[in-house]
């Protein structure tokens, strides 16, 4: 079976530029070679500290950045390597929702205008009528009115606001959507209801989602799979019930340390990591998490980059002392 998407050794470096001449002098290590696979109907949760490279990855597969390596394919059709036309065509069946939902919307545009903006342009609709129509269906797939079509994005809250930023999304009937912290941004109670919009739209329309997170609690909730991210590598993949119950990288098992339980009577070890997070201009050699790790041997971690290495059904770990 041919995987919806697949990521093969992305990269993404962004140069660094001075002096007079505005020379290349360095690059920021974003995205530093990721690989993996997501099938139709599934959803990958991506999680890690601020800075790993999360959003940067989701938009080179979306070709809004340039990578600077590596080859991303859509139902077995490269998009690295597709030009502007074979793009325009990717983007009916690959749409993004951003993060903040008041800087992702045209202030100066009515809603209307906001999610048909793509019926437009792919040619969608044959007559004001039928797009009228596809709009007030659209809105009322996630749950707004007709009435709001008028309206202008000031006039909604935030979450009111993702949800136009969802409809915009579904309006070209989309096969992937990239959640780029898409409810990082909003109320605790609010997150949950995008959340619960989105695992009602998956099934309803038979989409996958990459879900960009920060918040692990979150992740769990909505992935079947999870990637744990690191200064721009994916440390560890799992089933989503497998990494959160027995997590095998050292540093999944600090993140998941480092969430809140509810229930004040069940103790949770805290897996403190020293020092910070070392520049993605200058990433550590060998494992780029051994200036942190617990568990790191000199010598070995310092030097060998670790592979992704099969440790489980369907889990996937990226360390030389683990698996």
């Amino acid at each position: 079976m041919t995987a919806l998407l697949e990521v093969k050794d992305l990269v993404k470096h962004f140069p660094i530029k001075g002096g007079i001449l505005r020379r290349t002098v360095d690059k920021v290590h974003a995205v530093d070679g990721i690989s993996f696979d997501l099938a139709s109907g599934e959803t990958m949760g991506v999680v890690g500290e601020s800075g790993c490279g999360k959003s940067t990855m989701g938009r080179c597969i979306l070709r809004l950045l340039e990578p600077t390596s590596g080859e991303v394919k859509f139902e077995g059709k490269s998009v690295t390597g597709a030009g502007k036309e074979e793009l325009r065509a990717f983007a009916r069946d690959m749409q993004i929702i951003f993060q903040d939902p008041y800087a992702s919307l045209n202030p100066r545009m009515t809603v209307n205008h906001i999610i048909g903006e793509a019926l437009t342009i792919h040619k969608l609709t044959s007559n004001a009528r039928e797009y009228d129509d596809r709009i007030v269906q659209l809105l009322e797939t996630v749950g707004l009115n007709a009435d709001h079509m008028r309206r202008y994005p000031h006039e909604f809250s935030g979450g009111q606001r993702q949800r136009i930023g969802i409809a915009r999304a579904l309006a070209v009937s989309p096969k992937l959507i990239i959640c780029d912290e898409a409810v990082s941004a909003l109320d605790v109670s609010i997150q949950a209801q995008v959340i619960n919009l989105l695992e009602d739209l998956r099934d309803q329309f038979k989409l996958s989602y990459v879900f960009i997170a920060h918040d692990l609690s979150v992740v769990e909730h909505i992935s079947h799979r999870v990637a744990v991210m690191y200064l721009g590598r994916i440390v560890e993949i799992a089933p989503a019930k497998a990494l959160y119950t027995d997590p095998k990288h050292p540093y999944t098992e600090a993140l998941l340390s480092a969430v809140p339980i509810p229930d004040p009577s069940v103790k949770r070890k805290r897996i403190p990591l020293q020092g910070d997070v070392p520049s993605p201009i200058n990433p550590p050699a060998g494992c780029h998490f051994h200036t942190r790790c617990p568990i790191a041997q000199k010598g070995l971690c310092d030097r060998e980059r670790p592979e992704l290495k099969k440790t489980g059904e369907g889990h996937w770990v990226s360390c030389h002392l683990r698996g």
